[in-house]
């Protein structure tokens, strides 16, 4: 009886497989292919950094995220411009920037972070300065301010 349940294992993991291999695997790869996941915008990615009105906005957009979450006992100071920006296409960007807290009791640090953030309006730039319009996925390299 032993035998008869590895031989039904062995048959049923060799059906599993061509099952996956036959049917799944070809149907992933023709969704994968199609233009399902297609978004369409003006923004084109870069996967280098780049300097543009759009990169400009998004920094000030992650320094003011960043103003709003400190507490009141902290203060920061940003730099003029991000160390780098990319744009990773359909207006979303990713900032790497520096900024300067200091609090009553510590002497200033300097803080390098990475902000993910997207601009909601798509190809609309006429409300770009609105905080509203944008959204932060994440920032890291913060302590717990």
């Amino acid at each position: 009886m032993n035998k008869k349940k590895i031989i039904l294992f062995a048959v049923c993991l060799a059906l599993l497989l061509a099952l996956q291999i036959k049917f799944l695997l070809p149907l992933m790869t023709n969704i994968a292919a199609s233009d399902l996941f297609l978004v369409e915008s003006n923004d084109d990615a870069s996967s280098m950094p780049i300097s543009n009105d759009m990169t400009a906005i998004a920094f000030s957009q992650c320094n003011n995220y960043i103003s709003t979450k400190i507490d009141s006992d902290s203060t920061a100071s940003f730099t003029n411009q991000p160390t780098n920006a990319w744009s990773i296409g359909n207006y979303e960007y990713i900032i790497n920037a520096e900024v300067d807290v200091a609090t009553k009791e510590t002497p200033s640090t300097i803080y390098h972070y990475v902000c993910r953030i997207q601009y909601s309006m798509g190809d609309d730039l006429s409300g770009a300065n609105d905080i509203n319009n944008w959204s932060i996925a994440g920032i890291t390299g913060l302590p717990d301010l």
